[in-house]
């Protein structure tokens, strides 16, 4: 897809997908997903494959021993997770290593990991719910390549997210969820990724789902998601605010928030001992 000619006018740079990842989504789209094809496609780019078998044998995971090759990643982890885990390397990999970026990738991973998993065990598209969550702060990253002389103080000194959006708005003319968002529709994510990460700074502010968003439960998940991450006493509020207008049962997100919650302390524990 095209970047919005509006935000072409803005002379912000979207970057473009790369060439493994646009492949790997078109394995992905496949009603039957070939494992072998998709293990194959990520260990033809050495470096890519590196990546991601560190990534999968971080503490976040989990894994009782570590994994020596995709294919027993995939066996492991799941197609979905690996896939995933290669859209955060691309991601990654578009962006100057810089050390002001490490914190949001690290928030993506963990962020990715706690929709994906949720969106799983509510039946909530758990594809689309984790590249939301791995994607959701890349516009931050688009504007710190952009102008870090810049950017950096706003983002280091903006009270919340929507006072940063605010300030984006004052100095670039556009924020970093629509950038996001617009990153997101030319890399071909899906429509409930895209809007989640459209919207997700007035959802997260608001706890007020966009109505003209018709799949809200990947947004409703980024709010359980941002209060397990920033101040889980509370995700029953967020919960009971949001579950709701996505037409989502409260009790089950919140047993299904918790115990993904438990599943990555404890991995993480584990990872650490």
């Amino acid at each position: 897809m095209s970047v919005d000619p509006e935000l072409r006018m803005l002379n912000i740079d979207i970057p473009s997908q790369p060439a493994s990842l646009v492949k790997l989504s078109l394995l992905l789209a496949e009603d039957e997903v070939n494992i072998q094809s998709l293990s194959q496609l990520i260990e033809s780019d050495m470096a890519l494959a590196a990546a991601v078998l560190k990534a999968v044998n971080s503490s976040l995971y989990g894994l009782s021993g570590r994994v020596q090759n995709v294919q027993q990643a995939i066996t492991y982890l799941g197609t979905r997770e690996v896939a995933a885990v290669t859209f955060e390397i691309g991601l990654r990999a578009v962006f100057p290593p810089m050390p002001e970026l490490l914190p949001i990738w690290r928030r993506a991973a963990v962020r990715g990991l706690l929709m994906g998993r949720i969106g799983a065990a509510l039946n909530v598209d758990p594809w689309a719910a984790h590249s939301a969550g791995l994607f959701e702060e890349c516009g931050k990253a688009v504007l710190l390549r952009h102008d870090s002389m810049r950017y950096l103080p706003m983002l280091q000194n903006a009270a919340d997210d929507a006072d940063l959006i605010s300030l984006e708005h004052a100095i670039f003319g556009v924020s970093n969820d629509k950038l996001g968002a617009a990153l997101c529709e030319s890399w071909g994510l899906d429509g409930a990724a895209v809007a989640s990460v459209r919207h997700h700074v007035s959802v997260i502010s608001t706890h007020e789902l966009p109505m003209q968003v018709p799949r809200r439960g990947i947004c409703a998940l980024s709010a359980v998601a941002h209060a397990l991450m920033t101040d889980p006493d509370t995700l029953d509020e967020v919960a009971a605010a949001v579950a709701p207008q996505a037409g989502l049962d409260v009790a089950m997100v919140l047993r299904g928030a918790r115990k993904v919650q438990e599943q990555i302390e404890a991995a993480t524990v584990r990872g650490g001992a």
